[in-house]
């Protein structure tokens, strides 16, 4: 058995019992649950909890802080994969995402970069737990964000991933709009 069928396996057990649509060929439960994930500890979860409030679909929010996974290098074999494991399963049991997440350097941050990559070699296909999937990406940056809000677009819909244009950004010259945020998020879920 492969990494993806065992991962597979688990969101089966996990799934509820009124299933009916299928994703190459694996049943999926009929409501929609959009995973918030929430890049560090501090202010995007803040966000990403705000945001959380405002969504009339299932939601889960997750910090990926909260993952242990090491630097990625090809050469790193993971004694315990339970921490991938459950992010894998997270992910690819998501009908959508929110991601919240800093600016770093004109880009997005590490730890994003190094979970997103630990994802992608944890399943058969390096795309199979994000294409086909919808994502909203928000941002609360010391910073504009618009660098983190434009790059990791891109970088979403290279994996297969519709990204919805319009996006939520908190900075030093921009608080949390609640209406506007609540506007952006009911547009989103009408894609589901």
């Amino acid at each position: 058995m492969d990494q993806r069928d065992f991962l597979l396996q688990i969101v089966w057990k996990n799934s509820k019992p009124h299933l009916c649509k299928t994703y190459e060929g694996h049943a999926r439960d009929m409501d929609k649950k959009i995973v918030i994930i929430s890049v560090t500890s501090r202010n995007n979860l803040v966000l990403a909890e705000k945001i959380a409030e405002l969504f009339n679909l299932e939601n889960e929010i997750i910090t990926l802080e909260d993952y242990n996974l090491p630097l990625y290098d090809r050469k790193v074999i993971l004694r315990d994969s339970s921490e991938i494991n459950g992010l894998c399963n997270k992910i690819i049991s998501a009908d959508g995402f929110v991601f919240c997440g800093p600016e770093y350097n004109g880009g997005s941050a590490p730890i994003l970069t190094n979970a997103i990559t630990w994802i992608s070699v944890s399943t058969n296909h390096w795309r199979d737990a994000f294409s086909d999937k919808k994502a909203l990406v928000a941002t609360h940056s010391g910073g504009g964000g618009n660098s983190f809000l434009s790059t990791f677009k891109q970088q979403l819909e290279f994996m297969g991933v519709t990204v919805y244009p319009k996006s939520i950004k908190v900075n030093k010259r921009e608080d949390f709009d609640a209406n506007l945020s609540k506007n952006i998020i009911q547009k989103f879920e009408k894609l589901f």
